[in-house]
């Protein structure tokens, strides 16, 4: 296959890169003229690998669903798919696992995953049609119908925008120049037939999540320098919904009767506004998505960071649904945001989602998943909820219930969020944004490749130590996140201590760097506690959530409804219990902490941490509908609890199942 030099770009990106008079990474693809300059820019697929239980994850995921699926849901991710040229399923599932498997092969280097992805992309880059068009054909009249697949809408816009992600990934880990072939051809073809053919027209889907293409447009222009791609961005930001006033308006406030917003597309939507503000910088596309967001928390919101939206947004009682494809979307609208604007806000968000949302909604072995979540779940079954969409065993750990979406988005969760932990600076420095054990390997100064080794069981305890690899001595800034949680951080090189003055909550390190030398960051961890739903008390410390640890029983169930079983989760301890006003007010809170982060510690087993408290069972509090019941409003006369205290233990959200997040607070 063709390649451009990996990156560098040199040629291309000079041409007119000049006509920028800001900073800009030198070394890595990154916004050019008239595009609003990127403090942070995303380094290639591959410069970072995982460590440690992040490189667990990843060994699980290819050994789970990622690495199996087109063997475990064959019907949809087989050799019949319409994106390998057959009659099968042609809709959005196909590309939804490669926007996982891609990254996934190639952070872990596994040849095997990558020959499977390689035949999906040599088929799209093979089969375009002359006049742009890429992607599968519609099939004739009288085709003959598949149960479980989309056959049909394959000419809706919105798959596309996944296989381009798909394939902007796998240009940045081997160069082909072929996708920037691919790319320029059909958005030639979307300029031309968007005016007639705007991208809601076949589904409401692509109108919603516009900013995909969007995004990949604006990172096409930035090698190429192709002045049309500007005009398409605006044609395309304008038949895009328009989130930027939804976001900043008051829909997302709606109660009475609840907004008509679809769960992920409220998650997946975040991007667009900040991705269009490279074109046109102006402040209320950047404000617009922290007013969404805080509108969210606010009316929707759960302590986990998700939001109620079993389907559509449903309020904020902690049993409501929040689905897995928006917390992987949510997380990726994040990993687009920060490079662009910089702004920690964003990257202690994704490590909200990550640390706690995304362990919870798999299995172990990550061959079952769980289409909707609770904050407060005492029963995981293929029972009645009070779910906006209750049908296909939303609740339960299984492979094809729920709806397929989930099944096949799931992938791209922790491989996206490793890839992102790093980023390349406009001062031609490094930058460690995201926190959690990794290595990268990357180019700083004037152009001298480096390798960090960040060792830690960060987000569990608060040190992170990092490495420094360099065949020769060299000059350049090193960035450190301090997040906004951490109320005070301690920075040494070497040994030495450093003073820590955040700007915008980041400290540079700008010095001259020899292999061997070392920093440790210390970020404190204090409680912080938060009200909530009916003034439910959430309970953080650091990144992590934590949870009252129920016992659990887990029980492999058939039923005829589904093609495969799939697992309920029943509890086995008491749930229902109070925590009084003063323990709180005290932060009367017993901390143990593991000396070893098992290799995954995400489950009751192995959680490093436990928190201990005393509280007290509320015996009115009971389960109603297969969940527990409205918590225990605080405008009760009486809250009536147990005499007896109990001792119960708090546990990361991340390593549970079952679960009680939110808790009411009574007096005495």
């Amino acid at each position: 296959m063709k390649k451009l030099p990996l990156l560098c770009l040199g040629l291309i990106l000079i041409s007119f890169s000049s006509f920028g008079k800001e900073k800009r990474n030198s070394h890595y693809i990154t916004n050019q003229a008239p595009l609003v300059t990127q403090p942070y820019t995303a380094l290639p697929l591959g410069a970072v690998k995982a460590e440690g239980f992040l490189h667990e994850m990843l060994k699980i995921q290819r050994d789970g669903l990622t690495g199996r699926l087109d063997s475990i849901y064959e019907v949809v991710c087989g050799d019949n798919n319409g994106w390998l040229g057959g009659t099968g399923d042609g809709w959005e599932r196909g590309p939804y696992w490669l926007d996982g498997l891609v990254p996934l092969a190639y952070l872990l280097d596994d040849e095997e995953l990558k020959a499977k992805a390689q035949k999906w992309i040599e088929w799209s880059i093979n089969n375009q049609q002359e006049d742009g068009y890429f992607g599968p054909q519609p099939l004739p009249e009288g085709y003959k119908r598949i149960p479980g697949t989309q056959q049909g809408m394959r000419n809706d816009w919105w798959p596309k925008m996944v296989m381009l992600k798909v394939l902007q990934q796998y240009y940045t880990a081997t160069g082909d120049a072929r996708v920037i072939t691919l790319m320029t051809n059909y958005f030639k073809y979307q300029l031309k037939m968007l005016p007639e053919n705007e991208l809601g027209y076949v589904t409401y889907w692509a109108n919603r999540r516009g900013g995909d293409n969007l995004a990949v447009v604006y990172w096409l222009y930035n090698i190429t320098g192709d002045k049309f791609l500007l005009d398409l961005a605006e044609i395309i930001h304008e038949q895009t919904f328009d989130w930027t006033n939804v976001y900043a308006g008051d829909m997302i406030r709606k109660l009475n009767p609840l907004p008509d917003l679809h769960c992920v597309n409220v998650a997946q939507g975040l991007k667009e506004p900040i991705v269009y503000y490279q074109q046109h910088p102006e402040g209320k596309y950047l404000e617009s998505v922290k007013k969404g967001l805080a509108s969210l928390k606010d009316v929707h919101g759960f302590v986990n960071g998700m939001y109620g939206g079993d389907e559509r947004l449903h309020g904020n009682d902690p049993t409501q649904g929040s689905e897995l494809c928006s917390a992987v979307e949510m997380m990726f609208c994040f990993e687009n945001s920060i490079p662009i604007t910089g702004d920690v806000y964003y990257a202690d968000y994704l490590e909200k989602i990550a640390y706690n949302v995304l362990p919870t909604q798999s299995t172990d072995d990550y061959m079952r998943k769980q289409y909707f979540q609770q904050a407060n779940q005492i029963k995981v079954s293929d029972d009645e909820r009070n779910f906006f969409n209750d049908r296909e065993g939303r609740n339960v750990f299984g492979t094809t219930t729920g709806y397929p979406c989930c099944l096949t988005n799931m992938h791209q969760g922790w491989p996206k969020f490793v890839q992102n932990t790093w980023y390349a600076t406009a001062d031609n420095g490094i930058a460690a944004l995201v926190y959690g054990p990794t290595k990268v390997t990357a180019k700083v100064a004037g152009g001298q490749q480096i390798t960090i080794t960040e060792t830690t069981d960060y987000p569990f305890k608060e040190k992170i130590n990092f490495k420094i690899e360099t065949a020769d001595e060299v000059s350049f800034p090193f960035h450190l996140r301090i997040p906004e949680w951490c109320k005070s951080a301690k920075i040494t090189v070497n040994g030495t201590v450093q003073e820590v003055i955040p700007k915008n909550g980041i400290v540079v390190l700008d010095r001259k760097w020899k292999s061997g030398d070392k920093v440790e960051l210390n970020l404190s961890m204090d409680f912080r506690f938060s009200y909530w739903h009916e003034m439910s008390l959430g309970i953080e410390r650091g990144p992590l959530v934590y949870a009252l640890k129920i016992k659990e029983e887990w029980r492999e169930v058939t039923n005829d409804k589904y093609d495969d079983t799939f697992w309920e989760v029943l509890h086995k301890s008491p749930w229902n219990y109070a925590i009084w006003e003063q323990t709180v007010r005290n932060s009367d809170f017993k901390i143990e902490v593991a000396d070893k982060v098992e290799a995954n510690p995400w489950n009751l087993e192995n959680a490093p941490i436990k928190l201990t408290t005393k509280a007290r069972r509320m015996p009115l509090w009971q389960e109603e509908k297969n969940m527990a019941a409205k918590t225990p409003s605080p405008a009760w006369p009486y809250r009536l609890v147990e005499d007896t205290e109990e001792q119960i233990e708090l546990i990361p959200y991340g390593c549970t199942t079952l679960r009680i997040s939110q808790f009411p607070v009574y007096q005495k």
